[in-house]
């Protein structure tokens, strides 16, 4: 699993970024979202990008004075979000195993990354994003609404073998009250048309209890 979204988006790197990394000038919603979420941590210390691909996310929080660091499985996708955001600390990395210590974050923003888990490995995932944030970090989440899997073979016009995983906004939230966290908010919008997939979209804010 980890292999084939690993390949596919060093594949699609450049051509993701051409299409996505100005994707928050057409997206007010997602910019309040990020504007409140940069709010809730400021002051409190490093918050990592988790997922970052071309690092439009990281560079958005930054630009609001976020410490921030990005974390990409895809080599492809970091190599492009430093080329396009030399001032960013990115770094490749799997958010199943992420390499920093126990309570060391105040926050972690996940923009369409848990997409790529199984449903069998979500609650491990989210359990190793707990660990890494401190009592009171933050953690928001980003996915599409639903209850499948989604299988593509072709992407930005590339051969790919990626799982793009849907999850209902409630089964979400009882993922993370099983994994310990406190839901600070929920909110939902529909798909921005001509601007990007067309699905419905969930954003959970949760907290790490202190």
């Amino acid at each position: 699993m980890a292999d084939g979204t690993r390949s596919g988006y060093d594949a699609v790197a450049r051509a993701f970024a051409d299409r996505f990394s100005d994707e928050f000038d057409s997206k007010p919603f997602d910019r309040e979202v990020l504007d409140d979420f940069a709010q809730c941590v400021e002051g409190l210390g490093v918050v990592v990008d988790l997922g970052c691909g071309p690092g439009q996310v990281a560079a958005y929080l930054a630009a609001r004075g976020v410490p921030v660091v990005g974390v990409d499985l895809s080599l492809g996708m970091i190599a492009t979000a430093r080329q396009r955001h030399p001032d960013l600390d990115c770094h490749v990395g799997d958010m199943r195993d992420l390499a920093f210590g126990d309570g060391t974050l105040a926050g972690i923003a996940a923009f369409y990354s848990i997409i790529h888990i199984p449903r069998a490995g979500i609650l491990a995932v989210l359990a190793e994003q707990r660990r890494v944030l401190c009592p009171g970090g933050l953690l928001l989440l980003a996915f599409h609404v639903g209850d499948r899997v989604e299988h593509v073979d072709e992407f930005l016009g590339e051969r790919v073998s990626i799982d793009f995983g849907f999850f209902t906004p409630a089964e979400m939230e009882d993922h993370l009250e099983t994994a310990g966290f406190e839901l600070v908010w929920s909110r939902q919008r529909g798909p921005y048309p001509d601007a990007e997939a067309q699905t419905e979209r969930s954003y959970l804010l949760s907290r790490r209890p202190i």
